[in-house]
């Protein structure tokens, strides 16, 4: 290890490390604990469904408050000012939905994934595999972002080599889900979110003090360090266009309701109840982080630009632009604060990687494996097809973090926002307040939308041009979203009304029963199967 690889010297480096050891240590003993209590099915998938309203709001805060958020975000503002803060208001801005229109059904209707709750009056195999793909594949690209991200702090903390430090992420990430289940990883958030809370409160309190104890202070000596001057304030510096505008907020604000990993947790809560406060205590605790994220975000900008103990040879930020945030830690309250902080976003990559692989592994035991391929299957059974899937999906996971090494964390992150808004939302949505769903109909929209937000993701700017060198994309816009969820929506309605089967007459009927379920909390325990 080199002690240089951090700004500061030796002692930022021991002081990190520590920090950082006695993490790691904690969450093996937090797994160790966990694991003497996963016996069941339901303890893996759902924690036994004994977690309280407040301890799961804090852990979808956890999830929530992921590497894209303090890292990603922070970086945007850091290169484009006053457009980068667009990731915390839309994200903040999807959770009205989750809790007046999704939380409650959802819980009501379920059992360990939102497969459940969608193939409840549909067809349980085809809509199943629909659910499952889409989860997998919002899965794939939002770890994606926080493999990057653990793979840059790594590197940056400890001067160990990006692929080494990915390979280590991603051993200890299939450690904690195979191990300890949703017990482990709920307790891992729910400390990380605690940590990442108070670690941002101090951060952003020591950038007000450096700057004039103001908050004026803080925006003033932004506009003087970052090369567009005061234009850093202004929107315009990330988003030239209306479309870009419109789509980017599209899929923060409905891709958090179709995040598999967030809708998971709503069944680790005994009733519907609990399943409001979940969403009440993470609104709470979410719109308070981001708020910080103002402060931080051009903080970035007023204590790190331009100051050469964070840049390389080549002048540009060390670890690149997603380390800003780690930067402005030691540069507001050296080198303990910079310790502190490089353990908590660890802990934070960590705890959220393994809560996205528990919701992937889930999705392909329980809603693939057990429920279509080999119905009836027992309990030990399913639970070992989900740490074989959680080693795949780690394995997948690295291989693509060193394939997207130099692209910003936020943005990846959206991408897995976008799936969600155009495939997991609609199906959600639909099949809660729509009467006239049928299997065909979800089944086209769904496959709709999949395909043309997979589709136009590949042949963007991002991956067409950046990751595969070509000269122009074919598809000219980043932000897909609203193309996609509009195909989606539209696919799942025409399908549905031009459906005349015998199927479909079953399952308008279905909607009825259903509904009733939903508002008086009588769940299923299983999918039908028309």
């Amino acid at each position: 290890m080199q002690a240089s690889a951090v700004a500061g010297g030796g002692g930022a480096s021991t002081v990190a490390i520590a920090l950082f050891l006695a993490f790691v240590g904690a969450t093996l003993v937090i797994t160790w604990w966990a694991a003497r209590r996963t016996r069941t099915t339901k303890d893996f998938y759902a924690a036994g469904g004994n977690i309280t309203g407040f301890q799961n709001g804090l852990a979808i805060a956890g999830d929530f408050m992921s590497a894209a958020s303090f890292l990603g975000a922070s970086a945007l503002v850091f290169s484009f000012g006053f457009d980068g803060l667009i990731y915390a208001v839309g994200g903040l801005c999807g959770w009205p939905l989750v809790l007046f229109l999704l939380a409650e059904r959802l819980k009501n209707l379920g059992k360990y994934t939102f497969a459940d709750a969608v193939s409840l009056r549909l067809a349980a195999v085809p809509i199943r595999c629909l659910a499952a793909c889409g989860s997998l594949v919002a899965v794939v690209l939002y770890l994606i972002g926080q493999m990057v991200g653990a793979g840059k702090l790594v590197e940056v903390l400890f001067g160990l080599d990006y692929a080494i430090a990915v390979c280590g992420v991603g051993a200890l990430m299939m450690f904690y889900v195979c191990f300890g289940g949703m017990i482990a990883t709920t307790w891992v958030q729910i400390i990380k979110a605690a940590l990442l809370l108070t670690g941002a409160t101090i951060v952003a309190i020591c950038v007000v003090i450096q700057t004039g104890w103001s908050f004026e202070g803080v925006f003033a000596t932004a506009v003087a360090h970052h090369p567009n001057g005061l234009a850093a304030l202004s929107p315009g510096g990330m988003l030239h266009d209306p479309i870009s505008v419109i789509s980017l907020g599209t899929a923060l604000m409905f891709g958090t309701a179709g995040l598999p990993h967030i809708l998971m947790r709503f069944f680790t809560v005994p009733d519907a109840r609990e399943a409001r406060r979940s969403v009440f205590y993470a609104s709470a605790f979410i719109g308070y982080f981001y708020a910080l994220t103002f402060i931080i975000g051009f903080g970035t900008i007023a204590l790190v630009a331009g100051r050469a103990e964070f840049l390389d040879a080549q002048g540009n930020l060390r670890g690149g632009t997603n380390m800003a945030a780690i930067h402005l830690a030691q540069a507001a309250g050296g080198e303990l604060l910079l310790g502190f902080m490089s353990a908590v976003c660890f802990a934070t990559i960590l705890a959220v990687v393994s809560g996205l692989t528990l919701s992937g592994a889930s999705a392909i035991s329980h809603d693939l494996y057990s429920s279509v391929l080999k119905r009836g299957a027992g309990e030990a059974q399913v639970v070992a097809i989900s740490r074989y899937s959680a080693i795949g999906l780690g394995i997948v996971s690295i291989w693509l973090a060193l394939l997207f090494e130099e692209q910003n964390v936020a943005y990846m992150v959206l991408l897995a926002f976008t799936v969600g808004a155009s495939v997991n939302f609609p199906l959600l949505f639909l099949v809660m307040y729509w009467r006239g769903l049928t299997t065909t109909g979800a089944l086209i929209g769904g496959i709709l939308g999949l395909t043309t937000a997979v589709g136009c993701i590949l042949l963007g700017p991002t991956v067409w041009v950046e990751v595969l060198d070509n000269e122009r994309p074919i598809f000219p816009y980043k932000y897909p979203a609203i193309f996609a969820m509009a195909a989606s929506f539209a696919g799942s309605i025409l399908g549905s009304l031009f459906d005349r089967s015998a199927r479909a007459t079953r399952e308008r009927a279905a909607f009825t029963d259903q509904y009733i379920r939903s508002q008086t909390g009588v769940g299923s325990e299983g999918a039908s199967g028309h």
